[in-house]
Order: structure tokens, then C-alpha cells, then sequence
């Protein structure tokens, strides 16, 4: 489509700059910058805002003509020198920090730099995207084969104008302009044209081109919802249920104890999935038991005073856990609810966020392998298959869904699980003389002792709960007895509430960019933090033995399934409440090899490290106080916690070596006299996510570095909300329910 000519278009150059109306020659005129001089550099503040999900208007670098940019994109373009007399070109005016342009941006047009290819292919897509909407297209006729690429905003009268897409961001489009007649002395036409055949580019900020299936409001119909929201929490199935494996055996539970934990930990996911859906911060995230509160749950379940229980030792432990649980939740309540975490977000980055996610995961690295290679012959297979079905064949599609990458651990679970039933009834593990049914303690012969450990870890056939559990079940709050509520405990607990906390913040903000939206407001954060503190509460009174919040795999699961509907993950949540009332699936999970299980978790944890990492990416990696910062966190956050759990209990005997890790908090080296608080800090001291954020915060916070350096998080403000409708369908609660709330302006409603 041809807009105008170049005459048209120094015409308005003129009449910018104040000219006399003197005619000029084209390589006779000078682009002046549009981003106004300042202490920052423009490219670091767009580099940046790449980064954090920031989106300006200006692409403009101050001090660089235009000659400079288009030869930068690979195109021949003779700088234009200035002979205006009189008059400036209009001044823009940009916060030097965030870039934020003011209100007033008419009459402005700027290059956009750009590779060639990437050039290309945001031509192409663009065009194709505006002749659907029979919107114009830029296109100059023109010189030679000169083309110049511009994008801007202006008036109805300007060269420019700006349309906005479904999530309310900027798309720039060029507006006709009227043929007029040529100048004399002005050289020829140049056509522009804006979008050869390539594909569209990368994303640019908020607006990605992540290839969703479906928007966070967007409904696909009911039978695409079962199998979505079935698919969306299989791919969190080793997330949901493989906490349990761990705890209640180590807690000296039964596999009946087992299988109602779960029940009652997939009920919990369902509620308050379901809750943050519509109360939250209403983003797509599946909300879940978390290995953020796994640590600590071990630190108190081996606590001295715990290790020679015989009677009910599961159920007062697990109280003890409940009454911690709820008191570390009210806490994260009020930090919600009272906008303390609106001021929190000012000081956390993703300097600090990136290692406290990644100590997460790290922190299990002394039970991971240890207990799996208890049978190399499942663990090896199990860890080979989940890392061939994610990596080596995450490209195979099956009838357009990429089958082995979604459902890499259930489906690898599977396979490894038939297989290890085949090991057991070739008799891989019968040893003469001994039954796997038999406690190890009651084992008399030390050759059957020897063997019972590897029996009870590879055998498919040594849980009972099939047997045992009843066909229907609802789980209830108090099943386990009241909570129980002590100092100690509870302040463990309460630490790690704020752990889980800038957890889920770095959540928020990832996932958000993911399904191509603009981060969330403070309040509407505080909002979040406030419903997880509530939902851990519920988990505290039902009894999962730990606290609810936000899976940091629902990163993963959105960039793997491509579905970020909100109707999908309040489905499968519907999904989770309904298995959870049949006591058989709860058994059916209870009865996975705990040797396969730990397998699946080494892949797990590290797949939760490296989602921590990957926060950096917003900052400035290759940054040398980045790089400290992130370096001395981890290693301290691994090495502080070592020092204080080398001294090992007195009955270190009864604990299995992969525990002995989490027995610090009874015999650790800090002593002031008082009992509760010496165990609740040598606890603390001992966990490397809770040393690893104290480390990474200090450091973060009294280090300077520039905002863009830091890359510190860009939240959308609450004046957004009416200037940006789908902002306020996306975050605000239903209506009904924000008339009861109006008085909460901290909570973004």
C-alpha cells in the first residue's frame, strides 16, 4: 500500500522543527535523537526492559543519527545533515530511570533497529496480521532499493497511530497519508516496505509470541477443557504427590497413612487452586504442597524428642507440623493483607529470587541419589527415560501435541513402574529365607537384615494400601487430632513462610510474562500472598504436613503445554477434589517404589534449580556483582548449612544417612541457654534456602548497581487498570466479590 511520498515527509519535518520553509535535499536534513540526553544509557535501559517484561514506546538511542541505525540493520541510507533555521525538533520527555514517556507524543517517528532477518520477519507477520484487519501497512514508494523501517505514535492527523491488541499493548501501524503533489529539488519517492516474506520475530517485552493455545480468558469448550486440564496436572503429578513418599514413612506412618495423605494433599491442591483462581492473583497457576516447607518438615519430624516414639508417632508429629503450619501461615496473611509486601517488592529482585529457588531444589542433593541408588537397576532407567522423553524427544509431535515432553514423568513413571514389577516377579528381589512383609525390626538373621532395606525400597509388591484403604474417602479437617503449637516450630515455619513468599513473587511475575500479559500491581502480588497464607492455613487444619503456595513448575508446565486458560486449570483442580474422594488413587500412588520415586525427584529439584536460574535472565548476567552476589549466596547458602549440620546427634544410629542432614536443629553449635530458641535457630541455620535469601538479600540491597543492572521487577501500577481494560479483566475479583473488598485498596481490588 503506498502512504505518501518523501516530500509529505519532510513537509512535517519542517513544520516539527520549526523550519522557514526552506526546501532541503535529502541528504542535506538531520535526524534529531528523540530520547533526550541523560545519565543512563538508552541501550541498557532497552536491553533491560527486554529483560524484566518493561515496554516503552522509544526505540530512539540518544546521540545516534539515523545513518547510524540503518546501517546497524544492514541497509545503505546517507545521513541527512541539519539546515533547519530555527526551532528544535519536539522535546520528549522520558523518566531517565524507567524509560516511561510523558503524555504528550505526537508527530513522532523512529527507527527500529533491528538484524536483517529479524527485520524481515516482523515485516511479514505484521502485514499479514493488519491485512486480516484491514489495517494499513506502511509502505513508501521509492527510492532505488532503499527501505527504512519507522514505527511510532501520533495523532489522527499524524504520521503514525497506535492500535492495541487483545492484552492491551502497544502495536504500532502507520497511517495513510494523502498523495500530494511533489517538490521541486526534493529527491525521489522512497517506498518502505515493511514486511518481506519471514516469520514473525521474537517476543519484545509484555508481548510475546509464545504460540499459546489459549489466553488466560479464552475457553476452548468442554471437551478440549477435560483433556487440558487432566494433561495440565499430569505434567505436576511428581510436584503433587511424591511429598508424601517421603515424609510419612520418615515420620513412621503406615501405607494407609500414605495414601490419605495424599487424598488429602490432592484435595488441598484442588480447593485452593480453585480459590487463587478466582481470589489470587487470578493468573493460571496450579497452587500445591511445595518443597519450599519439605526442609523444614524434616528438620522438625527428626527432632530429638520425636526419634524414640513408638505409639501414634505419625499422628504427634504430624500435629506438631499443623500447628507450626497454621502459625507461619498467619504470618504470610498479614504480610499480605497489611500492604507489607507491596513494600517488600522494592527489595526483591532477581538477584535474590534466582538463588533462593535454586538452593530450593539444591537442598536435597544428599537424599536424591542416596535413596535411589538403593536399586540402581530402577533408578538408572527411570532417569535416563524422564531426560530422553524432556530433551531428546521434546521436538516429536504426535497428532500436534508434543506427547513425550508434557507427559514426561507419568509416562516415564509408567514404563519404569511395569518394569520393576517384572524385576519383582522374576524374583530379582526374593532372598532365601526372607519376607519383604516382615518389619525390619523384627528380622532376627542378619542375611534377611542385610536385605530387608533393598526389599522395602525396589519391590512393587511391599504396599498394603491397596489392600487396606477404603474405596471412598473425603479427607477432613482435624483427622489427624489438634494441632499442636510450640515456639520452636512455629518460628521455623514462619521464616520459611517468607521464603515461600519470594518464591511465589518470582512466580507471579515469570508466569505472567509467559501468557502475555502484563506483570501484576503490588497489590494485586499482596493479594496472592495473603489467599497462599490462607490456603496453608486450610493445609495446616486438614493435616498434608505441609504449607500450600504457589508451584514454581507451573513456569514449566505453561512454556511445555502452551495452555494458559484459567477454565483449563480450574478444571483440573475440579479433577484433583473429585480423585481425591476415591481412596484407590491415593493408594495406586502410594505404592510407587520408593526408589522410583526418588528418582523422579532428582529430576524434579533440578528442574526447580534451574527454573530459579533462569530468573536471572531479567538482570544482567554477565555483570560482575550479579555474578558475586548469585555465586557467594549459593555457595554460603550449601556450605553454612554443612557447618551446622556436621554435628550429628548423639543417636545419629537410628537415622538413615540421608537424614542425618536434618537431625541439626537438636544438636547444632548454637547455644544461649534456652532450648526452643537454640532448636529453632540451628533449624534455621541449617537449611540453605533460608541462609541462601538472607545471603542474596544483604548483598542485593546494600551493593549499588543500577536499576537495569539489578534488573530489578517492573510491576504494572493501579492507574493501569483504566487505562488497560484487559488489565482489569485479567486481575480484578468478580464484581460481587470486590464490593465487599473496596475498602481494600492495598489488595488491588
Amino acid at each position: 500500500m503506498e502512504t505518501g511520498s518523501s516530500s509529505e515527509f519532510l513537509d512535517r519535518s519542517k513544520a516539527m522543527g520549526g523550519g522557514t520553509g526552506k526546501k532541503h535535499d535529502v541528504g542535506a536534513a538531520k535526524v534529531e535523537p528523540f530520547v533526550p540526553k541523560s545519565d543512563h544509557n538508552p541501550k541498557e535501559l532497552r536491553s533491560w526492559a527486554k529483560r524484566t517484561g518493561f515496554v516503552s514506546d522509544y526505540s530512539g538511542e540518544a546521540g545516534t543519527s539515523a545513518s547510524e541505525k540503518f546501517d546497524s540493520v544492514g541497509f545503505d541510507v546517507k545521513s541527512v545533515d541539519d539546515q533547519r533555521e530555527g526551532g528544535s525538533s519536539p522535546k520528549i520527555e522520558i523518566d531517565p530511570v524507567l524509560g516511561l514517556a510523558r503524555p504528550n507524543r505526537d508527530n513522532e517517528i523512529e527507527p527500529v533497529l533491528r538484524s536483517k532477518d529479524e527485520w524481515n520477519g516482523a515485516m511479514w507477520s505484521q502485514n499479514q496480521k493488519r491485512k486480516n484487519r484491514d489495517e494499513p501497512a506502511l509502505a513508501l514508494a521509492g527510492h532505488g532499493d532503499k527501505k527504512v523501517g519507522l514505527r511510532g505514535n501520533g495523532d489522527a492527523n499524524g504520521v503514525v497511530n497506535t492500535n492495541r491488541d487483545s492484552t492491551s499493548h502497544g502495536v504500532s501501524a502507520v497511517a495513510p497519508l494523502p498523495e500530494q503533489k511533489k517538490e521541486e529539488g526534493v529527491a525521489e519517492d522512497v517506498k518502505v516496505n515493511l514486511f518481506p516474506d519471514r516469520e514473525e520475530p521474537a517476543d519484545r517485552g509484555w508481548q510475546r509470541s509464545s504460540g499459546l493455545k489459549y489466553g488466560i480468558t479464552e475457553n476452548p469448550g468442554l471437551v478440549p477443557l477435560i483433556y487440558y486440564g487432566l494433561q495440565h496436572y499430569l505434567s505436576l503429578v511428581g510436584s503433587l504427590v511424591l511429598i508424601p513418599l517421603i515424609m510419612v514413612p520418615t515420620m513412621g506412618g503406615t501405607d494407609s497413612d500414605t495414601a490419605n495423605v495424599i487424598s488429602t494433599m490432592l484435595f488441598l491442591s484442588g480447593v485452593t487452586t480453585i480459590l487463587h483462581s478466582y481470589f489470587g492473583t487470578r493468573l493460571p497457576l496450579v497452587q500445591g504442597s511445595s518443597f519450599v516447607y519439605l526442609a523444614p518438615a524434616l528438620v522438625i519430624i527428626n527432632a530429638e524428642e520425636f526419634r524414640n516414639l513408638t505409639q501414634h508417632k505419625f499422628r504427634h508429629i504430624m500435629r506438631e507440623l499443623q500447628g507450626a503450619i497454621i502459625v507461619g501461615s498467619v504470618f504470610q496473611c498479614i504480610l499480605g493483607l497489611s500492604g507489607l509486601m507491596s513494600l517488600l517488592l522494592r527489595i526483591i529482585n532477581p538477584i535474590v529470587v534466582a538463588p533462593t529457588v535454586a538452593a530450593v531444589g539444591l537442598a536435597f542433593f544428599s537424599y536424591g541419589f542416596p535413596q535411589a541408588g538403593t536399586c540402581m537397576e530402577i533408578s538408572i532407567p527411570q532417569i535416563a527415560l524422564v531426560l530422553i522423553f524432556t530433551l531428546h524427544l521434546r521436538g516429536i509431535s504426535i497428532f500436534g501435541h508434543h506427547s513425550f515432553r508434557i507427559y514426561a514423568v507419568p509416562l516415564s513413571v509408567t514404563l519404569t513402574w511395569i518394569y520393576a514389577s517384572f524385576l519383582t516377579a522374576g524374583g530379582a528381589y526374593n532372598y532365601k529365607g526372607c519376607n519383604p512383609k516382615i518389619p525390619s525390626s523384627n528380622i532376627l538373621t542378619d542375611a534377611c537384615r542385610k536385605h530387608a532395606y533393598t526389599m522395602k525400597h525396589c519391590r512393587t509388591d511391599v504396599s498394603n494400601a491397596l489392600l487396606t484403604s477404603a474405596w471412598f474417602r473425603i479427607p477432613y479437617p482435624l483427622q489427624w487430632g489438634f494441632p499442636i503449637f510450640h515456639f520452636r516450630t512455629c518460628i521455623i515455619m514462619t521464616v520459611v513462610s517468607l521464603v515461600a513468599s519470594v518464591d511465589s513473587v518470582g512466580t507471579y511475575h515469570s508466569a505472567s510474562l509467559r501468557v502475555n500479559l502484563r506483570p501484576p500491581t503490588p497489590g494485586v502480588v499482596s493479594r496472592g500472598i495473603a489467599l497462599e497464607g490462607l490456603c496453608s492455613i486450610l493445609a495446616g487444619l486438614w493435616g498434608s504436613g505441609t504449607g500450600s503456595t504457589t508451584l514454581t513448575e507451573n513456569i514449566h508446565t505453561i512454556d511445555t503445554t502452551k495452555v494458559a486458560s484459567r477454565r483449563v486449570v480450574e478444571l483440573g483442580a475440579a479433577f484433583m477434589i473429585l480423585f481425591s474422594f476415591m481412596g484407590k488413587v491415593g493408594a495406586l500412588l502410594a505404592s510407587i517404589p520408593q526408589a522410583l520415586a526418588a528418582s523422579v525427584l532428582c529430576f524434579i529439584w533440578a528442574l526447580i534449580a534451574a527454573l530459579g536460574l533462569s530468573t536471572l535472565q531479567s538482570g544482567q548476567c554477565a555483570s560482575f556483582r550479579n555474578m558475586t552476589i548469585v555465586g557467594v549466596s549459593l555457595f554460603l547458602g550449601l556450605s553454612i548449612p554443612s557447618y551446622f549440620q556436621q554435628y550429628k546427634p548423639q543417636t545419629s544410629l537410628i537415622l538413615p544417612p540421608y537424614l542425618v542432614p536434618y537431625g541439626a536443629a537438636s544438636s547444632g553449635p548454637f547455644h544461649s541457654g534456652i532450648q526452643q530458641l537454640d532448636f529453632a535457630i540451628n533449624g534455621l541455620m541449617s537449611l540453605n534456602m533460608v541462609v541462601t535469601l538472607l545471603v542474596a538479600f544483604i548483598l542485593d540491597n546494600t551493593v549499588p548497581g543500577s536499576q537495569q543492572e539489578r534488573g530489578v521487577y517492573i510491576w504494572s501500577r493501579p492507574e493501569d487498570f483504566a487505562t488497560h481494560p484487559s488489565l482489569l479483566s485479567t486481575y480484578s475479583l468478580p464484581r460481587k466479590i470486590a464490593r465487599c473488598f473496596r475498602w481494600a485498596k492495598c489488595l488491588g481490588v
